[in-house]
């Protein structure tokens, strides 16, 4: 009888994955672009800022100066790990975070469009009529999903190799990034099972997310600094992070793999779980019990104004808290930069355009918000397009809503949404730079005036990706997200340091963006760009009225 057993167990297991090879072909054409976007886009913005922090630290001193402003600074270590003073350990203690939250949520989206949202909008009923076991598609998302991760790993490795920087090194710094991008893999098909919904699901996996950095940037702002103020030695709770795990690696110092094998220990606990809780749901169904909704609805839901603003408000707040606490970090900094000489203070005055650093610092910390909150915008206008294909819009629209009030209702949003992103950026980096430089009232004042000031570059950025909707509905997202990246690459941050020419420079409206408050802003830029932005917007809906819908099938 035992050998009976162990003789069906494969043949069982070959049954419930029937149809895998199948459907990791479909999903891998599906997300063919999709991948090879969240690669360009990631590669070139690794490059571009290897090769930025190659350029204005070459000088080892002033390099050295720069790694123990962070290390010393105890908001900083909340944004990441310091290691010592080299270019590539910089670059980590800036970028890690962002690129490892961006390959969980690379991963996390590669594993509920070919799961739960499939379940939602019916197809996986329709391949179940097929010959296909109850794990494929959750087997074939997680081979395309992990499939992603490890080319996002070698195209990062190359990207750091490509601006100059160690090949061992580089290429575990790319696989640690990867890393984090995997356990997602896990955690989003975890939440898959859990949730009934595409958007439940994701804001489980976000939740993770979000837990992951605390957990990293407490254990970081809680660790030790050596002597010489250029380490930081975590302490316990990294441990418990996947994020925190990607950080001990360390590349382009110690260079041990060994955190990497608690990533691959949580990816495989993570599945298992996930394929047990497949086995003890419904098709459609997750095993969070369903919350009943009001029986009435609010009368600000009635508009499409309402209506936005209600399915993006979470999205607000999370993007609220973080910039709050990187405008109250930056705050922090004030003092230190005041105390800035040689190289490090030519830096922040010419990138700044003023003489005095602490101003030419403020100008550029808020302009960098400015790209940041035109990230959020065109996360606001993308959603129509989600919700064009998903089959949503067709029921706004059966009703008395007009294409134009259903564009107006995620402008409105995008719009005012920014502005009061702005506000708190700006509003929580006087506060914390106000005792330091004297008169926190009035700093206040004048750092919420230069950060909406960076307001019409975001509205133009926003203004490109809604006509990409209108007049390209079916590549839009990468079309969206292309447009964000070129704009970012060829503006002040990035395009003199890569010698871009002045005319490509120009097509950036970042590059037109208000240095504020370290240069008076001119009334002229500000409304050549809010010119620029209408100009797009009405070809947009132009292009919208004209078009039929993409509905799904």
């Amino acid at each position: 009888m035992t050998a009976t057993m162990s003789a069906t167990a494969p043949a069982r297991l070959a049954e419930q994955l029937a149809g895998t090879v199948r459907l990791t072909r479909l999903a891998a054409r599906r997300d063919r672009w999709t991948a090879v976007a969240w690669w360009a886009g990631l590669g070139l913005f690794v490059a571009a800022t290897t090769a930025l922090f190659a350029d204005t630290l070459s000088d080892a001193a002033y390099l050295e100066q720069e790694t123990r402003l962070v290390a010393t600074n105890t908001g900083m270590r909340l944004i990441g790990l310091t290691s010592g003073p080299t270019i590539g350990g910089y670059l980590l203690h800036r970028e890690f975070v962002m690129l490892a939250a961006l390959a969980a949520l690379m991963s996390t989206f590669a594993v509920i469009r070919h799961t739960r949202q499939n379940e939602e909008l019916g197809r996986a009923e329709v391949l179940g009529s097929t010959v296909v076991g109850r794990y494929a598609a959750l087997a074939a998302a997680v081979i395309v999903a992990l499939a992603t991760d490890v080319v996002l790993a070698i195209v990062l490795g190359l990207a750091i190799v490509a601006a100059g920087q160690p090949v061992a090194g580089a290429f575990l710094a790319g696989a640690s990034i990867a890393a984090v991008g995997a356990v997602w893999v896990g955690v989003a098909a975890v939440a898959c099972q859990l949730s009934s919904t595409t958007r439940g699901a994701a804001g489980a996996a976000a939740g993770a997310l979000g837990a992951a950095f605390v957990l990293a940037g407490v254990g970081n702002m809680l660790g030790t600094v050596d002597e010489a103020g250029l380490r930081v030695t975590s302490a316990w709770p990294s441990w418990l992070s996947p994020i925190g795990w990607g950080q001990q690696t360390r590349p382009f110092s110690d260079a041990t793999w060994a955190p990497l094998l608690l990533a691959a220990a949580a990816l495989v606990l993570l599945l298992a779980a996930a394929a047990a809780l497949a086995a003890r749901r419904d098709l459609g169904r997750g095993l969070w019990p369903e919350r009943r909704g009001h029986g009435s609805a609010a009368r600000w839901l009635l508009s499409p104004v309402g209506l936005t603003w209600r399915l993006q408000r979470g999205a607000f707040v999370g993007w609220a808290v973080t910039l709050g606490a990187f405008g109250l970090i930056f705050g922090t900094l004030t003092e230190q930069i005041q105390d800035l000489e040689g190289d490090a203070q030519d830096w922040w005055t010419q990138t700044g355009g003023s003489d005095v650093v602490v101003d030419g610092y403020q100008a550029s910390i808020i302009q960098m918000a400015g790209m940041f909150v035109a990230i959020y915008l065109v996360q606001v206008l993308l959603r129509m397009r989600v919700d064009e294909a998903g089959g949503t819009l067709e029921s706004v629209l059966a009703t008395g809503v007009t294409r134009p009030r259903w564009v107006a209702g995620h402008v409105v949003n995008g719009v005012a949404g920014s502005a009061a992103l702005l506000v708190v950026f700006g509003a929580s980096m006087g506060l914390t730079s106000g005792p330091v430089l004297g008169d926190t009232a009035g700093l206040v004042a004048d750092l919420v005036g230069a950060a909406l000031a960076q307001l019409p570059a975001a509205l133009v950025v926003g203004a490109a990706v809604l006509a990409a909707v209108s007049l390209a509905p079916s590549r839009s997202v990468p079309l969206g997200w292309t447009v964000v990246l070129a704009a970012l690459v060829a503006g002040p941050m990035f395009g003199p340091t890569l010698g871009l020419p002045g005319w490509l420079q120009d097509l950036s409206p970042f590059t037109h963006s208000p240095q504020a408050p370290a240069v008076p802003v001119t009334v002229g830029a500000v409304l050549a760009l809010i010119g620029v932005a209408v100009a797009l917007v009405v070809v947009a809906l132009l292009a919208l009225r004209r078009r039929d819908l993409t509905l799904p099938v």
